[in-house]
């Protein structure tokens, strides 16, 4: 994955963050629920990522 793709899911996790912040200021579960789903996204994106960095470097 490229440098694009890892800005990419940080800004996702930035974003989902934030909706959590702001769902739980507001009192609303759902906006908080799509902030958490958000994050888990963004996650396991950066999760893979790391996965084939890691292939990557070992096949070197």
């Amino acid at each position: 994955m490229g440098l694009g793709d890892k800005i990419s899911n940080k800004a996702e996790e930035a974003k989902g963050k934030i909706k959590e912040t702001v769902g739980d200021a507001t009192d609303n579960e759902r906006m908080e629920a799509e902030g958490q789903a958000d994050q888990t996204s963004a996650n396991v994106k950066q999760a893979g990522e790391h996965v084939k960095d890691a292939w990557k470097d070992a096949s070197k």
